[in-house]
């Protein structure tokens, strides 16, 4: 029987959702400075790598300002909040394709609950369509890859491909959505959508020289 595939959001992306929460909720009110990434990272029990990449999360999205050596500013209450929304509804699709795998392995008599649950999934997919509307591509990274051990950020993959990473498969773990930060190691494999001729891109630009 082959093993389960373990569907998980990195965890720096965990702690920005989390901050961003308590922004949401009122807790952390706009102008307010919160945390050093020392800080952070003290709070949550992570490297400050990871803390820096949740914190980058925030400042991306223009939630948080992180100036070096101003500490963490909040700068919007409302974009927090669209984050957390944007996140819970990952984490929801996320959660739904957990149940499917664990329901296929099931008695034949539980095929009604697969079927309930294909269907929300499916809807739920439908309205996010207009995100993610084309069929993902995949492909393997071999000890070949010119870009072997760096951040999809620092060889700026989308400026390069035009593809979006959607997601990466490690082992029998499977990052949805693992953001500009994550690394391209050996065996992963790399889901991503774009158009029609993105794949070659992709294979050029990932082995090439």
């Amino acid at each position: 029987m082959e093993k389960k595939l373990n569907v998980i959001t990195p965890r720096y992306q965990q702690i920005a959702a989390d901050i961003a929460g308590k922004i949401a909720s009122g807790h952390y009110q706009v102008g307010e400075k919160i945390y050093a990434r020392s800080a952070i990272a003290s709070q949550y029990g992570v490297s400050a790598e990871t803390a820096r990449r949740a914190i980058c999360v925030l400042s991306d999205m223009e939630i948080v300002d992180a100036a070096k050596g101003s500490g963490v500013v909040i700068l919007s209450g409302e974009k927090a909040a669209r984050f957390v929304k944007q996140y819970q509804d990952l984490r929801t699709v996320s959660d739904l394709k957990s149940e499917i795998l664990e329901t296929v392995d099931r008695q034949a008599a539980e095929a009604r609950g697969l079927k309930t649950l294909l269907e929300d999934l499916i809807d739920r997919t439908d309205r996010l369509k207009s995100i993610n509307p084309f069929i993902p591509f995949e492909i393997t990274i071999t000890e070949r890859s010119a870009q072997l051990g760096r951040s999809l950020s620092e060889i700026n993959f989308w400026h390069n491909t035009a593809a979006t990473v959607i997601g990466i498969r490690r082992g029998q773990t499977l990052m949805m959505s693992p953001g500009p930060y994550a690394t391209l190691n050996e065996g992963d494999v790399l889901y991503f959508v774009g158009d029609e001729n993105c794949y070659e891109r992709v294979v050029r630009f990932l082995y090439t020289e």
